[in-house]
């Protein structure tokens, strides 16, 4: 339990309630009190008289109530004087504070849960019946944010992130690494791709604007079900990863959103090399230079419009077009028949992955 929420609490009261009040721990310890200055002191006398009755014990001028919402009590509250009053005013503190404490032991609990499901670290039986011993939702649509920071950072602005999704019913922040955050958000079933953009974007623009710290956010797609959060935490992932591969330049990449390239990134690079030789015979793609791979690039942006790529290139037509016969004299596809540029567009993306996955086995 924070006891930063306990102090939080107090200082709220103690216009209110004109006495010393507090909450001290097992062995006495004042953790929290409206005279900020006492904490850290001993009370003595305390150590042992903590109870699972909810009575009042007087100690040495002060009124102790036990929260009793566990096993054994971990805190007790207290209240200065011996009078009817001060009886009254402990009830109402252990009354508060025992609600809070089980409030906030739940959400830890559900947190835990969530941590768990998306880590694969719960059976699936087991996920039921945790689920309904803390209240859970199961049927809900929830989706995956999972925040990757750039850099190291002393201080990971996890409580920034919490207050862009104060509805701690439905929205749960949980760290899964290092340098990485998990949101769990429930959002509602038709919730389309440029909405979870929209708030994957104010993710990272925050951070940004606020903090300086540079992220990317990987977005899995929704599920209706807690038992698939995993499914939607490494849909994240993969987004993440083949973001970097493919799309570098981009910050927010969304799992539905990745296309031809997921099944890609999922091939055995033993098949790949075979389709690029296959493809590109005596190394035909390593003759393209990079005036043309430019072209080609804008050429499919357009959608084999001629025309219009001529026109995003400012060259002439007949510049373009000469380069396009290029490419099918040196690669055997004429790019401006449907199939001959599926077919090197895939090519093209399979060499990038290739790249990318030699040069990070070789760090």
């Amino acid at each position: 339990m924070s006891v930063q929420i306990f102090q939080n609490i107090i200082n709220q009261m103690k216009d209110v309630i004109n006495r010393e009040i507090g909450v001290v721990d097992t062995i006495g310890t004042i953790i929290a009190c409206s005279d900020s200055k006492k904490n850290g002191e001993m009370r003595s006398g305390v150590r042992g008289e903590l109870t699972l009755e909810e009575n009042v014990i007087v100690i040495n001028g002060y009124s102790y109530r036990s929260i009793n919402n566990s096993v054994q009590p971990e805190y007790a509250v207290y209240v200065e004087g011996e009078d009817s009053v001060a009886e009254k005013i402990s009830a109402v503190l252990m009354v508060t504070f025992g609600n809070i404490k089980t409030l906030y032991e739940e959400r830890n609990d559900k947190s835990a849960l969530i941590k768990n499901i998306l880590l694969d670290n719960i059976l699936p039986n087991d996920i039921y019946v945790k689920a309904k011993e803390l209240h859970f939702s199961l049927e809900e649509p929830r989706v995956v944010f999972l925040v990757n920071f750039h850099t190291k950072n002393n201080h990971v602005p996890y409580d920034m992130i919490q207050n862009l999704f104060p509805d701690k019913e439905n929205d749960f922040l949980v760290s899964v690494g290092e340098q990485s955050i998990a949101l769990v958000k429930g959002v509602k079933s038709f919730v389309r791709t440029e909405e979870l953009e929209s708030i994957a974007r104010e993710i990272a623009d925050t951070l940004s604007g606020e903090f300086y710290i540079t992220v990317s956010v990987g977005v899995g797609t929704v599920v209706d079900n807690i038992k698939y959060l995993a499914r939607s935490f490494k849909e994240a992932m993969i987004a993440l990863e083949v973001g970097k591969i493919f799309d570098a330049d981009k910050n927010i990449i969304c799992y539905e959103d990745l296309g031809i390239a997921r099944l890609i990134y999922q091939l055995p690079t033993t098949m790949c090399d075979m389709f690029i030789k296959e493809v590109f015979k005596r190394e035909a793609y390593e003759s393209l230079d990079n005036e043309i791979l430019s072209t080609v690039v804008v050429f499919f942006e357009n959608n084999l419009n001629v025309s219009e790529t001529a026109r995003k290139l400012f060259v002439h037509r007949n510049t373009l077009v000469y380069r396009l016969d290029k490419v099918q004299r040196l690669t055997g596809l004429d790019l401006r028949e449907f199939d001959h540029a599926i077919t090197f567009k895939v090519a093209m993306l399979v060499k990038k992955y290739l790249t990318n996955k030699y040069v990070h086995d070789r760090r």
